[in-house]
């Protein structure tokens, strides 16, 4: 197995104003670089279509070669990638085990799984991620908010990237909470609160007569554990992301991904997506952003290890603390037991493990598409382009030749996303900040697998912190940048809503 990451070059820094203090280039650690011949042959297979009598060639295969046959089960999304060689398929299954590894608190007999919290959200990966599909906010008082998380901060006067990453926006974690609310606790420790969302109905009124309910939340924090929260925090749920084709994401190249940012609508098109810049831990130096709803990780292996960390409480070499996310307000949760070894790296998990987790996270194939020539799918497509909904989910990449990767080198794949920031409005801000992103700005999630929500995760529930009902719920809460486009929405027949839909439904 192999890390990578993808850099930026000095070119590209520049046009981005990214100071030139850190050395920037644009490889993976096992790229093979491009001919000019493969390049004219890429930008004309990603060109957009013009042509919406019949599917593109290619375009059921949404993960190109990785791609998997759909089962009719909860497991769709839980199929190593289809180009995988038995021996790295056997690493998939391991990672799989650990990815769904129950975490106990210390000291513990088994010494290969302690380490729990004392804080956390859940106790393995799976636990938030089930059946690698999408979290939801709790559907009632009763219900636990396991599969959501809030992320929690403050304002800060100045941060020591700030000289380093361009319109990089400083903000601190929660003084006494951390970075995020941990809602469970092992014994002796008390969770940090109890999330609780309300949510305000409207109405908004389609052509035609059709009429669609929203719901606004309100996010609280009750039963404090430690104290009353700083009165600048900022805070903002989010529920789990769907693992899909994670590896494949991260093998576009930055180039490809900035050849589509636009910070200034220079075109005049009213879409103005930019590239969030975070600090790697890992190079010790600014990259591209890619995961997480605001872009805010360069990578699966950097997503992985702070989810262990922030998530479950589990250290790693890249996060080696025992305590995870716990503050030096809390005292008894930094003295407390923890499960660091030498055997696994001083850490609870080492850099094996991690790397197995982070290979099954990248190897979660995705779903071929379903009815993609069906006449009223077609007609949708032609919706999702002529609204101007590819401004932002862009449809297809190709990704890097890779050295030791063939699940995903050079593969022609269809995410419908920019991977960029946009600016969604007021109705859809959390007013928090992360790294370059302002608080009314997110990533474009990528579309692929959409259709098989209700299948894998047993509802239909979109957008970061769950509040869309369905599909046509999410369209309605776009606004900012992509309100043109909503408001397109609206104003169709109600034939080609329903087509648009339908299109949606086949990804």
């Amino acid at each position: 197995m192999r890390m990578r990451y993808s850099f930026f070059g000095p070119v590209l820094a520049a046009a981005f104003a990214i100071p030139a203090t850190a050395e920037l280039a644009d490889l993976h650690l096992s790229v093979v670089s491009r001919t000019e011949e493969e390049a004219a042959r890429i930008a004309r297979i990603t060109a957009p279509t013009t042509d919406f009598s019949l599917a593109e060639r290619f375009e059921s295969n949404s993960g190109g070669a990785a791609t998997v046959r759909v089962i009719s089960t909860r497991d769709a999304f839980s199929q190593p990638s289809a180009n995988i060689s038995f021996e790295r398929e056997l690493e998939f299954k391991v990672g799989n085990g650990l990815f769904k590894k129950l975490w106990v608190s210390s000291p513990s007999s088994t010494l290969a799984s302690d380490g729990l919290g004392p804080l956390y959200n859940a106790r393995s990966c799976q636990r938030c991620h089930l059946k690698d599909g999408r979290g939801h906010p709790p559907e009632s008082s009763d219900d636990s908010t396991v599969s959501m998380l809030v992320r929690v901060s403050i304002p800060a006067d100045e941060s020591a990237l700030s000289d380093v990453i361009a319109d990089y926006i400083a903000t601190a974690p929660e003084p006494t909470y951390g970075g995020q609310i941990q809602d469970f606790g092992i014994a002796g420790h008390p969770a940090e609160a109890r999330i609780a969302i309300t949510y305000e109905e409207s109405e908004v009124e389609l052509a035609g007569g059709e009429v669609v309910g929203l719901r606004k939340p309100t996010l609280a924090l009750e039963d404090l554990g430690y104290g009353p929260l700083h009165p600048e925090t900022m805070m903002s749920a989010r529920v789990a992301p769907q693992m899909i084709g994670l590896g494949l994401l991260d093998a576009v190249p930055v180039a490809d991904i900035l050849a589509n940012a636009d910070p200034e609508d220079a075109d005049g098109d009213g879409i103005s997506g930019r590239p969030n810049i975070v600090w790697s831990r890992v190079h010790d130096q600014p990259m591209l952003g890619r995961f997480g709803v605001k872009a805010g990780q360069p990578s699966v292996w950097e997503q992985s290890a702070g989810a262990f960390h922030g998530d479950i409480g589990i250290s790693t070499p890249l996060h080696p603390a025992g305590y995870g996310d716990c503050t030096e307000a809390q005292a008894a949760c930094r003295t407390a037991p923890n499960g660091n070894t030498t055997d696994h790296d001083d850490a609870e998990i080492g850099t094996l493990g991690l790397e197995l987790v982070s290979f099954y996270s990248s190897n979660l194939a995705v779903p071929a598409r379903r009815d993609y020539d069906d006449p009223q799918v077609l007609r949708g497509k032609q919706m999702f382009y002529e609204t101007g909904c590819t401004s932002c989910h862009t449809p297809k990449f190709v990704t890097h030749r890779l050295e030791g990767q063939p699940e995903q080198s050079f593969q022609l794949i269809w995410p419908y996303t920019d991977m960029l920031l946009h600016d969604m409005g007021e109705g859809l801000a959390d007013n928090r900040p992360e790294a370059r992103a302002t608080g009314r700005e997110w990533r474009t999630p990528p579309l692929w697998g959409i259709g098989l929500t209700q299948q894998v995760s047993g509802h239909t529930y979109f957008l970061h912190d769950g509040r869309a009902r369905s599909l046509m719920e999410a369209i309605l809460w776009h606004g900012g940048e992509a309100e043109a486009a909503r408001n397109r929405v609206v104003e169709m027949p109600r034939p080609d809503r329903d087509a648009l839909i339908r299109f949606l439904e086949s990804l």
